[in-house]
Order: structure tokens, then sequence, then C-alpha cells
């Protein structure tokens, strides 16, 4: 997972308010004759104006992209640092940390987070912001143990419930570090806090609660965040995800009926997904379907015409009782093969439609080829088509042939008996013709 880009927009977020917002209210009038002010229990000093007006033309040079300016202007003030107070001194520290993270320095970003935080006293807000900084920081650097401390740190500080963000930083840090259990634990709380207050969380947070599941093996629990995925978000892989859930729950039907909403809604484009969805047709009984969908994919080029999916689509077709479609399918597969298998089956497939010549054919065609699993039977299909021709003599020889091997011996004995007794027949009525 790309904690980076993750946390980046949060982390500006809040170092901007960290700035902007908790600077504010503890800003000195020139007139001003107090030197401290209470923020929950502590005992502040006041940042004067002159300091923030200097810090503030700094964060005018970094707005206009000036980062040389910048960074001599709070160098400038640097210089007068024995003169400042501890609350100046850490929103100095505050507009390096600013500035290096937007140039990308975050090394340079944290060691001055780090020096705000060291100074006391500051308020307590702007040092609950600063550790929330510097635990994203942390993270976004793979940095996973300081962005839990610095968690934990924030939330000894806190005196309300604890925000779903950090309970999401948490678990992304125990996820990076494979600690599976205490992830979910902390991204199931993240997702609680928000869903509690029927708001939908960040769709990342369900990817990463999706992630931390499947990596405790608990399909189940996959299932139901890829369903809430599917509803909040729409996405297509989410569908396939989930009917591939389905499928490993070994809940087939649900499995057909998510892959199959997913394909009306556009959303079935790939090879994988389409094969999946043809096979699914063809194990509930709807082969027609997925031959349709399958012959449709390799008309438009998504799926391959390789020898396993045309095999599969001839399959497809057969069992559909579309022989007229699954035969020039068959031949062309037949081809591509090594071996003689799809001849064989050609073979039957004709000795069923009582198409003799080319079931005889076809049957040829697949001895020649060789490689066979069942010999037996080819030689079977071509007893009893050229019996069907009235070659008596043929069929006999090649049911001779089919009774030497196991599978096709009981078969082939009985055929024997049945055209010995037509052949006995054909020749009595030829002698009492003549």
């Amino acid at each position: 997972m790309n904690t980076k880009n993750l946390t980046g927009k949060l982390f500006l977020s809040l170092l901007l308010v960290s700035i902007l917002t908790v600077v504010g209210p503890f800003i000195a009038s020139a007139k001003a004759e107090q030197k401290f002010e209470n923020v929950k229990t502590r005992q502040v000093p006041a940042i004067r104006a002159k300091v923030y007006d200097q810090l503030a033309r700094a964060q005018a040079f970094a707005d206009e992209g000036k980062t040389v300016e910048a960074i001599e202007a709070l160098d400038n003030v640097q210089g007068k640092l024995s003169s400042m107070n501890s609350y100046e001194r850490a929103m100095l520290w505050n507009f390096y940390a600013f500035i290096y993270y937007q140039q990308e320095q975050y090394p340079q970003a944290v060691t001055h987070f780090e020096k705000v935080i060291a100074e006391s006293p500051i308020p307590e807000p702007f040092e609950m912001s600063t550790l929330f900084s510097l635990a994203q920081l942390e993270m976004m650097q793979g940095h996973y143990d300081q962005t839990i401390t610095y968690l934990d740190r924030w939330e000894t500080l806190n005196k309300n419930e604890v925000p779903a963000s950090n309970y999401y930083l948490k678990a992304q840090a125990m996820y990076q570090q494979k600690s599976f259990d205490k992830a979910s634990d902390y991204i199931n709380q993240a997702i609680a806090v928000i869903e509690k207050e029927d708001k939908v969380a960040e769709e990342n947070w369900y990817v990463l609660q999706r992630a931390a599941y499947y990596e405790l093996k608990q399909p189940e629990k996959v299932k139901d965040v890829l369903v809430k995925m599917v509803k909040y978000f729409n996405k297509p892989e989410y569908w396939t995800q989930l009917s591939g859930m389905y499928g490993e729950l070994g809940q087939e039907k649900q499995q057909l009926a998510i892959l199959e909403s997913a394909y009306q809604q556009g959303y079935v484009k790939s090879a994988g997904d389409i094969n999946n969805l043809a096979q699914l047709y063809y194990y509930h009984g709807a082969p027609f379907k997925g031959a349709e969908l399958l012959e449709k994919a390799m008309d438009n080029g998504v799926v391959e015409k390789n020898l396993r999916n045309m095999k599969f689509l001839a399959q497809s077709w057969t069992l559909a009782q579309e022989q007229d479609k699954a035969i020039p399918v068959l031949m062309a597969a037949a081809e591509m093969s090594d071996d003689g298998e799809l001849y064989a089956q050609l073979g039957q497939l004709y000795l069923n439609m009582e198409k003799w010549s080319e079931a005889i054919a076809e049957t040829e065609k697949a001895l020649e080829k060789g490689g066979l699993s069942n010999p037996g039977t080819a030689y079977l299909v071509l007893g009893m088509a050229l019996y069907n021709q009235e070659d008596y003599v043929a069929s006999m020889h090649n049911l001779g042939l089919a009774e030497k091997y196991d599978n096709s011996k009981h078969m082939a004995k009985q055929w024997k008996q049945y055209v010995l007794a037509e052949q006995t027949n054909a020749s009595r009525l030829e002698s009492v013709g003549a």
C-alpha cells in the first residue's frame, strides 16, 4: 500500500491548521502587557507581533514558491533565538518544518517538528497537531514504530474521544509491520467511529480493512467489506473481487449473480473475468449464455483463440445442444492440438448426429494423429459407424480392435454379436434373393 499518498493530503491540511489556527489566539498585541495566557491549564508565553510578522513574511515567500528567500527570512529570525520565548521558538521550528515538507525534504521536516515539541511550554493544541504531523511524516518514511510512539503521545494529551484518523494511522503502521490482528482492530475502530454517524469512511480505509481480513484468512469478513465497497464506490474491481470471494466461500450462485450483474454494467472486460463468467454459466446450466459470451469476446480479440479456450467454447456449444456451432470450433481446436483427442470427440459427435461418413473420417484422423487416452473408444465409434454403412467386415475388424481395451471391451463384444447377427441375416436374405 502507498502510505505516502494516503497520508500526504491529510498531513498538509493539519500542518496548515498548526500554523494558522493554533497561532492566531496567542499573538500578543503591541500594547499587551501580559506575558502568559492560560491554555488548557498550561501557562504559555504569547507570540509577540513583531516575531509573528517576521514569520509571516517567511510564509509569504514560501507561498510564492520562493523557498530560498523563505529560509533566509527564518534564518534571520533564528539569529535572535536567545531573545525568543518557548512559543516563539516553537513557531519558528514549525515554519521551517512546513517549508521543508513543501520541498519534500522529510527528514529535515521531522527534525524541526521534533524541535517544536521539545520546546516548553507551548499550547497543547499546537503540541498535539505537531505530534500528529510527526506521526504522519514517520509513516510516509516507513518508520512505523515512531508513528505509533507519536500517536500514543498524542493520545496522552487528548481529553476527548480518539478521532478516527488516529486509529487509521495506527492501522496502517501495524499493517506495514505485518501485525495484521492489531491492524484489523484499529481499522475496525476507525471505520466504526465514522459509520456510527451514518457516514461512509474514506475508500482507502475499507481497502485497508479488507486487506487486513485477507491476511488473517477471514474470507467471510473480506466478503462483507467488499459488499460495502460495491455499494459505496461501485468500482469494477470490487464487483469482480466480491464474486471471487463468494466463489472461495463455495457460494457459487451468489458468485454468478454478482459477476453477471457486473457484466451487465459493463465491468467484465478482461479475458480472465470473461472466462470466469463463461465457466460459471457452464457449471450452472446456462452453457448457451457462456458460449455466446466467449465467442463474442474471441471475435472482438479480448479472449485469445488458443487451444484451451477453443476447447471450452466447443464444450459449451455441445452442452447447449448447438452441434452446428460446436463442430467448426472443435475442428479448429483439433488442428491446434498435438494429439487426436479432439478429432475423436468430433467422431463421436458426428456419430450421435448419424453422420456416418463424417464420423468415420474424423475418427480415422484421431487414430492417425495418435496420443488418445482411450483408443478403444475410437475403434468402437468406427465399428458402429461402419455397421450403419453396412460395411460389416470393416465394422467387425474395428470392433475386434476395440475389444482389446478394457474400457471398451464389454461394449465391443456386445456390438460384435449384434453385427455378426445382422451380417448373417443379410447373407441369408441375399442367398434367398439369389
